[in-house]
């Protein structure tokens, strides 16, 4: 009886170890590689830990190298800008300081690429990954990538990245912004454009089948499309971050950019094929002075606050560091939410979009009065004040009198406190406003406060009918 217990029990331990050996190799199925050459990797995350991968050509950088040195900060940030050859048009004049530095892309005449609508640049675009990964760079926590008309805004894609775990496999990015080209692209990966981010985990895995997984879909256009397929064969599925954008539009993205989501601001791309950011002012001018409200307070950029004058009968919406809205009659949140429709496809439809958009009023007195940024200035205690004019008379004016005091202001004032890059690691929650000098009459300066909404706040007014309508509701028909 001793005996045939002792022999239970060694099966039971033979059993155990087989079953252990076993559960241990399956759970690899569903685990992310834990492994990299970085140092110090419990640091938390800050530029250092980025390595850029910027994809260009000698001919397009002539151009599009104004828009890599408005983020680029030498000495700070890391990476190179990937061409296909050497650049002529330097002649003996030394690479400027204030670019990021290039290398010249390896041949790829020998990869397959069969696309008719395509440019085969693409397959050196999609290699820019393996490329940078194969440098060999220390502490290298994440591998990004854009375009050479790509602009970064640094310190927000630090901020969305920290969210994750650098160890683990991540594949982050955004869509288009446009139906028409997430339906030919797809909706599962992320468009080089806007940038995405890939951590050093799977940078390590994706650059051993790269090359093979780029002759197997020769087949695809863009270079995006071919790491996205790659990404499939690893089983990672794209990481969304709303702040990532491609910007597949044209005209004028004032709407858009006046109605941001509640994210970071992290990336805008295809700036020359979209009117100046800023109207009557360049494009290169126009984005510069959006960096410039960005660097006073990087999380606040583009930051949609909404408030009431009740007095007047007003609604104003607040795009921090951009623009200001303001409506000569009131108006629901949901609607003050939605960005106007001034931009469309890129074959010129009004839409599709991948999100939601109202009408761009031709009638004058169906239309917001705008007004866009002028200065940015600390003020004490951890504050800012940003001023925002109306540059000239860009649109026809109302005639109705009723738009008259609304016309008469020239100027809007907004006092903010610098907003915590804290905020984001938290549920969002957009932020509050209030007309400080909300009386009736004409006025040429309009004073905002932006400021955290108090405990059971919310940003409609307690003005409703039974029917549950605004009871003054006045657009001017």
């Amino acid at each position: 009886m001793k005996d045939f217990l002792v022999a239970i029990c060694l099966v039971a331990a033979i059993s155990l170890i087989y079953f252990t050996a076993n559960f241990s190799n399956t759970s690899k199925l569903f685990s992310h590689s834990v492994f990299g050459e970085n140092e110090n990797n419990t640091d938390k995350t800050n530029v250092s830990h980025i390595l850029f991968g910027i994809a260009g050509s000698a001919e397009t950088w002539k151009n599009r190298s104004r828009y890599s040195e408005l983020w680029w900060r030498p000495n700070v940030t890391r990476g190179f800008v990937w061409l296909d050859e050497t650049p002529s048009a330097l002649g003996n004049e030394p690479w400027p300081e204030t670019f990021p530095p290039y290398r010249v892309s390896q041949d790829t005449s020998a990869f397959k690429y069969t696309c008719s609508d395509g440019n085969r640049s693409a397959v050196r675009i999609a290699r820019v990954v393996k490329e940078s990964f194969k440098l060999g760079f220390k502490n290298v926590r994440w591998f990004v990538m854009g375009d050479d008309d790509t602009v970064f805004f640094t310190e927000n894609l630090v901020t969305v990245l920290a969210k994750y775990d650098h160890n683990q496999m991540y594949y982050i990015g955004g869509n288009s912004e446009s139906v028409e080209q997430d339906v030919v692209c797809s909706y599962s990966i992320a468009y080089g454009g806007g940038g995405f981010a890939i951590s050093y985990p799977l940078a390590a895995e994706l650059v051993k089948i790269l090359d093979d997984c780029i002759n197997r879909y020769h087949y695809l256009c863009a270079s995006d499309q071919k790491v996205g397929g790659c990404m499939d064969e690893i089983g990672i599925p794209l990481t969304k971050e709303l702040g990532f954008h491609q910007m597949d539009i044209t005209g004028s993205p004032r709407g858009f950019l006046a109605a941001h989501p509640l994210v970071p601001l992290v990336s805008l791309h295809h700036l020359d094929m979209v009117h100046p950011l800023i109207p009557l002012m360049s494009q290169v001018d126009s984005v510069n002075k959006v960096i410039e409200a960005y660097t006073k307070d990087t999380s606040r950029m583009l930051q949609q606050s909404l408030c009431y004058d009740l007095n007047r009968n007003w609604s104003v919406s607040v795009s921090w560091g951009y623009s200001v809205q303001l409506y000569p009659w009131l108006m629901n949140v949901r609607e003050l939410v939605t960005p106007i429709r001034t931009f469309q496809t890129f074959n010129g439809f009004e839409e599709p979009f991948t999100f939601s958009t109202r009408p761009n009023y031709v009638e004058p007195c169906k239309r917001p009065i705008e007004y866009y940024l002028d200065q940015v200035t600390d003020i004490r205690n951890g504050e800012t004040l940003t001023s925002y004019n109306r540059p000239g008379d860009i649109n026809k004016q109302c005639e109705n009198e009723q738009y008259k005091p609304a016309l008469a202001v020239r100027m809007v004032n907004v006092k903010a406190s610098i907003l915590s890059p804290r905020v984001w690691r938290q549920v969002p929650r957009r932020q509050c406003c209030e007309v400080i000098n909300g009386e009736d009459g004409f006025e040429s300066v309009l004073h905002i406060r932006i400021r955290g909404c108090n405990q059971w706040e919310t940003i409609t007014p307690p003005f409703y009918d039974k029917y549950g309508e605004f009871a003054d509701f006045q657009r001017m028909v």
